[in-house]
C-alpha cells in the first residue's frame, strides 16, 4: 500500500473537491496553505487510524507528523514499523 497516494487521495476528494493530482504537492502545508483546519486533522487522524491500522497518540498530534503528505507517510511507515 502507498501510504502517500492514500492520504493524498483521501485529501484530494475530501478537502480540495478534486482528483487533480497537480492541486496537492506532498510537501504542502495543510495548515499554513489552509487545506485542513483542526477540524480536518482530526478527520485526517480517524483516516490514518481506520487505513493504516495504527494509533496516534495524543503527543503525536504535531505538525512534524501531519503537517503534509509526506510527513504523514512518514509518520505511518514509522509507526507499522514500530509494530513490525
Amino acid at each position: 500500500m502507498n501510504v502517500e497516494k492514500e492520504v493524498r487521495g483521501f485529501i484530494l476528494e475530501n478537502y480540495l473537491f478534486t482528483d487533480d493530482e497537480s492541486e496537492l504537492s506532498n510537501t504542502d502545508l495543510f495548515l499554513e496553505i489552509g487545506i485542513l483546519d483542526s477540524t480536518g486533522i482530526m478527520e485526517l487522524i480517524y483516516f490514518i487510524e481506520d487505513e493504516f491500522e495504527v494509533k496516534v497518540e495524543d503527543k503525536e498530534m504535531i505538525p512534524e507528523n501531519l503537517g503534509s503528505v509526506e510527513r504523514v507517510a512518514s509518520f505511518v511507515q514509522r509507526k507499522q514499523s514500530a509494530t513490525a
